[in-house]
């Protein structure tokens, strides 16, 4: 299993799981034209010398290699909200009070906004239904914080996720339903699937301006808000382990959560190492150590059993060829489950 920048030859796949992926992710739409430009637009972002995040997007897949097919897609996006506005809504509190009655009433409130403009994001998080369990998901989700540590001027100090919100088997959304349709006058597969196609203006030119309390909601649409999706809870789970927390910022579609963490903050960055590739077996006592070349366009990341001993890292060469490598190379290595290193070992961020 090898984590590598998706290329135009993956676009069938993706399309493939695209469609295996229901209502509610927004960020694989199962459209041709739109995941073609989002693998051209990650190839260019690549290529480029970049000093400060800006509107790249970076695309990657999870490939079978000895399968030849892509399995799982993931994403950063360096900074959003810069060239099209990014809306949460803020889940507030507003106390009312009468002392001569003696009441005393908090009210909870979503407020529309934009406070996360400028953020990145991770996104586009989706595994095969087949390929779930074992190594696979954490591969696909926590490659990306290597390649966050390897390329820092890229991305924003602070990370967040859009968590996909609760919508039933058929793709029905108590929150959309009791918020959203109300002012899109459309089904929430159709406003997602517009909000897919990657632009959000008529967000801002069809929802409400005003606070919504929560309370005037009906108890179904209440329940679901900040829940996440059946299919996402596991990711959730990943990334609460990695630091990310939950600030009551939720989607403005589906009600999901979104979680934040600062970048540095994040387990498997912070307990990563740089160390030297030697060729070989690596014995007995391993664990799964997340590898990655640290490259920019040749970018892969991989998963071997192994262990860290000082500054090396003891692999087949058969993975060191995976890589892109030679035995010699440096590499960004960490335990996959975050496990702690051999004693004796030095850090190197």
């Amino acid at each position: 299993m090898v984590i590598r920048p998706a290329q135009s030859t993956d676009l069938e796949d993706i399309l493939e799981l695209a469609a295996s992926a229901g209502t509610g992710l927004t960020t694989l739409p199962n459209n041709p034209e739109t995941i073609s430009n989002r693998i051209t637009n990650s190839q260019q972002a690549l290529s480029e010398d970049i000093k400060q995040p800006g509107s790249e997007c970076y695309f990657f897949v999870l490939e079978d290699s000895q399968e030849g097919k892509v399995i799982g897609t993931s994403a950063l996006v360096s900074a959003v909200g810069l060239d099209d506005a990014f809306f949460s809504y803020k889940l507030s509190t507003q106390v009312s009070t009468s002392p001569d009655l003696g009441v005393y009433n908090p009210h909870q409130m979503l407020i529309l906004g934009n406070d996360y403009t400028g953020a990145t994001e991770i996104a586009t998080l989706f595994l095969a239904e087949e390929h779930r369990g074992g190594i696979n998901g954490h591969l696909l989700s926590k490659s990306r914080f290597l390649f966050l540590a390897d390329h820092p001027e890229r991305f924003s100090e602070k990370i967040i996720a859009e968590m996909r919100g609760y919508s039933d088997d058929n793709g029905f959304s108590p929150f959309w339903e009791a918020v959203g349709k109300r002012f899109f006058k459309m089904d929430f597969a159709k406003a997602d699937a517009v909000r897919g196609l990657g632009s959000n203006t008529f967000i801002s030119e069809l929802m409400p301006k005003y606070p919504i309390y929560v309370d005037l909601l009906p108890e179904e649409a209440r329940a679901v808000i900040g829940r996440v999706h059946a299919d996402t809870a596991p990711a959730l789970s990943l990334l609460k382990k990695e630091g990310f927390t939950h600030q009551n910022y939720v989607d403005v579609f589906d009600g999901g959560p979104t979680v934040e963490v600062q970048r540095n903050a994040i387990r498997t960055i912070a307990h990563s190492h740089i160390v030297e590739l030697v060729a070989g077996e690596a014995g007995d006592n391993t664990l799964p150590i997340m590898i990655s070349n640290r490259k920019l366009e040749d970018y892969r990341c991989i998963v071997a059993q192994s262990r860290i001993e000082g500054d090396q890292i003891v692999i087949p060469q058969s993975l060191i060829d995976s890589l892109g490598l030679d035995a010699g190379d440096t590499v960004r290595a960490v335990p996959l489950f975050n496990k702690r290193r051999s004693s004796g070992s030095k850090k190197t961020q």
